[in-house]
């Protein structure tokens, strides 16, 4: 049995049923998004430079609030337009946090568009970068002593790199991506054939549509799909209503997992706020108060 110092017992249960630390690793090593229509370039680079106007966006997210060591996401990103070249320039630092494990990555955009017609454009992207890592193992405690946790484990330098497709209109988007195409180990010593965690490859399918129903509404439908080996897929489905595009409301169901409302403000020009507020549907949802999300975009043209 596996206690941590400072953790409910509500996370013991957790790391029991996951099946240890390096099962956590592999269960949630992307952070989820309720607002990740307008996060995408974390996932594919092929989304860089897609907007008419450079973009700065900070998201802050509390993931089972009231759940000790229950996962904590920040994230800072910048993507623009080079439109002389038709290329699209992003970076993105991500730091993501859950019970004694703790990543941080930091990573470059670059992506190349191409117009298809009078409407579409294909934008075709690479992600390269790197994570740091860190396993505070010595913050747990064990009933029979342990020598796997006598040792805090870190990784200053995993490199990886990614790809993704983003075919987009001024009203329609689709998208597929694989963000991480090295499946890196993440051993305790330099060649170690025993690791405590491995990164996997995700594949995400994204689709967007917004529909004009009246002189001041709008309607955005979006949805995501990511797959996992050997994890069941999830499966993301998001409805929006806007007034004058300046005001959305809009609830998220991820399948068999939870449920969530989300609000976006344009309080002033160039400058969009939104909080959504998600609810647990499976067996943990008794054990947390919910997931909140807060997220600020700022569009500044840096380049001409």
């Amino acid at each position: 049995m596996i206690l941590k110092k400072n953790i409910s017992l509500h996370l013991t249960i957790l790391l029991l049923l996951l099946g240890g630390i390096a099962d956590i690793a592999n269960a949630q090593q992307d952070p989820l998004y309720t607002q990740y229509m307008e996060n995408l370039q974390i996932v594919n680079p092929g989304y860089a430079g897609t907007k008419e106007t450079g973009n700065f966006m900070v998201v802050a997210r509390n993931q089972w609030v009231s759940f000790e060591g229950a996962p904590r996401t920040r994230t800072f990103s910048f993507h623009t337009p080079l439109k002389k070249l038709d290329l699209g320039l992003g970076f993105s630092v991500l730091s993501d946090k859950i019970g004694p494990l703790a990543q941080t990555g930091i990573y470059m955009d670059y992506a190349y568009r191409v117009k298809l017609n009078e409407k579409f454009k294909l934008s075709l992207g690479l992600k390269g970068g790197f994570t740091f890592y860190r396993a505070s193992l010595t913050a747990l405690e064990t009933v029979n002593p342990d020598p796997i946790y006598e040792r805090d484990i870190y990784k200053n330098f995993i490199p990886n790199f990614g790809v993704g497709g983003f075919l987009f209109s001024e009203d329609t988007y689709f998208g597929i991506s694989v963000p991480k195409l090295v499946e890196n180990s993440i051993s305790r010593e330099e060649y170690s054939s025993e690791y405590v965690g491995k990164e996997k490859i995700h594949i995400y399918l994204v689709g967007g549509k917004k529909f004009k129903v009246g002189d001041n509404i709008h309607i955005k439908s979006h949805s995501m799909l990511r797959i996992l080996k050997n994890v069941p897929v999830s499966v993301d489905v998001t409805g929006m209503a806007g007034f004058k595009e300046r005001v959305w409301f809009g609830a998220m169901y991820r399948f068999s997992n939870s449920w969530g409302l989300l609000m976006q403000v344009n309080a002033i020009d160039n400058i969009l706020i939104g909080y959504s507020y998600d609810i647990n549907v499976s067996g943990l949802g008794a054990f947390n108060s919910g997931t909140h999300e807060i997220m600020i975009s700022y569009n500044l043209n840096l380049f001409r």
